[in-house]
C-alpha cells in the first residue's frame, strides 16, 4: 500500500468521497508494510518510527492543517438535522464557534511536525473525521440496539452498554453521566461525534430544544457544562476522548492488518481487547 491507499481506505470506511480539511497526507510514501499509528503524533514519535524501521506514521489528530480545518465543524449541522433539529436552528447553533475556530487557527504553527517528517523522509498522514465517523456509527449503533431491546433503558444502562466495548474497559477515564438522574430513561439519544470537536453548549441546547432527550459527547468544556446545568434541560453523558477516538481507529487498524500490514499502536490508541 501507499499513503494514498491508506487515506482512501479510511474514506471508504466512513462513506466519504474527498479528504476532509482536518485530514491530510504530509509526506507521501510507497511500499508501506509497517505502520505506527497514534492519536497524537509529534516530532519524537516520528523520530522513533524512523529509528525502529517503520514505513509510515499515521496520526489521528490534525497536525498540519489546523488553520483550514474549521469547516469540518459544519458537520454538526448535518448531525443535528438528521436528529430532527430544524436546519435554521442547527446553523445558528454552530455560527459563533465556527468563527472562533477560524480565527484561532491563524495562530497555529502548522508546519512544525510535518517539517520533521519531511526531513526524516518519513511517510506521514493524519486521518481525523473519517475515523471519528466510523466510531460515531459504532457508538450510535450500541445506543440504538440498547434502546430497541429496552425502550425504557436508563442513562445508566446506556452508559454501561457503551462501557462494555473493549476500548472503554482499557481506558483510565470513566464514562460520566454529567446531567440527569442515572436511573431516568435515556429517551431519544444522539451520539454527537465526528464534527471536528464537541458542540459545546450551543449544539447541545439545540438538540434539547428539538426533541432529543440525551446528548452524548466524548468531552465538554467545564464552562459549557455549567451553562447547560444552569438551564436544567436535557441529559448529558460524556464518554471520554481517548477511548472514544480508539473505537473508530481500531476497525481501521483491523482492515490494515487484514491487508497484510503490521500495525503498532502508540500515543493513546487503546486496544479493543487484551489491555
Amino acid at each position: 500500500m501507499d499513503t494514498h491507499d491508506l487515506m482512501v481506505l479510511a474514506l471508504d470506511m466512513a462513506g466519504m468521497q474527498e479528504i476532509p480539511p482536518d485530514s491530510a497526507i504530509y509526506v507521501s510514501g510507497e511500499d508501506i508494510r509497517r505502520v505506527l499509528i497514534g492519536i497524537d503524533i509529534g516530532a519524537g514519535e516520528l523520530l522513533l518510527a524512523r529509528t525502529l524501521g517503520y514505513d509510515a506514521v499515521i496520526a489521528h489528530h490534525p497536525v498540519g492543517v489546523r488553520p483550514g480545518m474549521w469547516p469540518v465543524y459544519r458537520r454538526h449541522i448535518d448531525l443535528m438535522v438528521a436528529a430532527g433539529v430544524p436546519e435554521a436552528a442547527a446553523r445558528q447553533a454552530v455560527e459563533a464557534r465556527l468563527e472562533s475556530l477560524a480565527v484561532s487557527g491563524q495562530s497555529d504553527n502548522y508546519d512544525q511536525v510535518p517539517s520533521v517528517a519531511r526531513l526524516l523522509k518519513m511517510p506521514f498522514l493524519n486521518i481525523h473525521s473519517p475515523l471519528d465517523e466510523v466510531g460515531r456509527r459504532i457508538l450510535q449503533d450500541v445506543i440504538d440496539r440498547t434502546l430497541a431491546a429496552h425502550p425504557q433503558a436508563t442513562l445508566r444502562d446506556v452508559a454501561a452498554a457503551i462501557g462494555a466495548l473493549g476500548e472503554f474497559k482499557c481506558a483510565t477515564t470513566e464514562i460520566k453521566i454529567l446531567m440527569g438522574n442515572p436511573d431516568a430513561p435515556a429517551g431519544k439519544t444522539v451520539m454527537v461525534h465526528g464534527a471536528l470537536t464537541n458542540g459545546g453548549y450551543d449544539v447541545a441546547k439545540a438538540y434539547f430544544a428539538n426533541g432529543v432527550d440525551t446528548v452524548i459527547y466524548i468531552h465538554i468544556a467545564p464552562p459549557d457544562l455549567e451553562k447547560l446545568r444552569a438551564e436544567g434541560r436535557g441529559q448529558l453523558i460524556v464518554t471520554g476522548h481517548i477511548a472514544s477516538d480508539s473505537v473508530g481507529i481500531n476497525p481501521y487498524i483491523a482492515e490494515l492488518e487484514r491487508r497484510g500490514l503490521v500495525v503498532d499502536r502508540i500515543g493513546g490508541v487503546l486496544p479493543p481487547s487484551h489491555c
